[in-house]
């Protein structure tokens, strides 16, 4: 299965004293980089959480967010914990006397503040197996948009090495044909402008030119880098590293190609195929 490193789920879950909610997301990176936001009280469950996703993921930038919050406790009526509302008065006060251009605290810098409403007197550490089940959920949601993700951009990556196929093999036949054709010319104006240069020494230079522009060698490069990533494709799984080195190798062979061509069909050609080398690239950066 090929990934997408674009994902996004968020899984949440009622409790007896609150709601518990897990929101993963991701975007592209070279690597798999992890930034955590993790309530204070929910810290301890980080590195677990961690772990479980990093069995999961190879490459990505993966935001986690885990939260609990107690306002959605079951039909409890809010009570403001009175204790630690006067010593946030008291603390307040003495960083005014130091401190006097302060900001003194918000109303909802207050009521946001951990504790606030008594959820200090609970066991955060139980939490552990409720917090890994929900992250296992959340992953599987995500792990799931990133593969309908990577099944899309799969089929478009396929469809561009279809397309360069018959490219390839619709300008391959043609090239001897419209190369002979030049390189008559060629002899003939090397004629009329040596004048009497013998003909053996116009065949020798023509010769010459024609090794320096045969393009047989970067087709058949060409139709190995693809029948390269099309077994890649259908071998699924991190392959985002491997498929954009390919595209590198196709677009080298493509600009030979441009390098080399002396008719215009070559051209044309080469001109197509590294139009559809950069589209795949740009998709591919989006592969796990």
């Amino acid at each position: 299965m090929i990934c997408s490193m674009t994902g996004y789920a968020v899984k949440t879950r009622d409790l007896e004293r609150g709601t518990l909610q897990l929101e993963l997301k991701s975007v592209n990176s070279r690597y798999l980089d992890f930034h955590f936001r993790v309530a204070e009280d929910l810290r301890a469950m980080e590195i677990p959480v961690r772990e479980l996703l990093a069995a999961r993921l190879s490459r990505g930038k993966i935001e986690c967010r885990l939260s609990f919050n107690a306002a959605a406790a079951r039909g409890e009526q809010l009570k403001i914990n009175g204790d630690l509302l006067n010593t946030l008065r008291e603390l307040g006060t003495k960083v005014s006397e130091t401190l006097p251009d302060a900001a003194p605290l918000s109303v909802n810098e207050v009521l946001r503040w951990p504790g606030m409403f008594g959820e200090q007197g609970m066991d955060f550490a139980a939490l552990g197996p409720e917090v890994l089940a929900l992250a296992r959920e959340a992953l599987e949601d995500f792990t799931a948009t990133r593969a309908r993700e990577g099944a899309k951009l799969s089929a478009m990556i396929t469809d561009r090495v279809n397309a360069m196929r018959g490219i390839v093999r619709d300008v391959a036949p043609r090239i001897p044909e419209v190369q002979a054709a030049f390189m008559e010319k060629l002899r003939q104006r090397l004629l009329d402008a040596l004048g009497n240069a013998s003909d053996d020494r116009v065949l020798q230079e023509v010769a010459v030119f024609a090794t320096r522009i045969d393009v047989a060698e970067e087709l058949t490069r060409l139709n190995t880098h693809l029948d390269e990533v099309e077994r890649i494709l259908k071998a699924g799984g991190a392959c985002g590293k491997r498929l954009d080195f390919l595209m590198q190798e196709l677009n080298r062979e493509a600009n030979t190609l441009a390098s080399k061509s002396a008719v215009t069909e070559v051209s044309q050609a080469a001109m197509e195929l590294k139009l559809m080398i950069e589209q795949m690239r740009e998709q591919i950066q989006n592969l796990e």
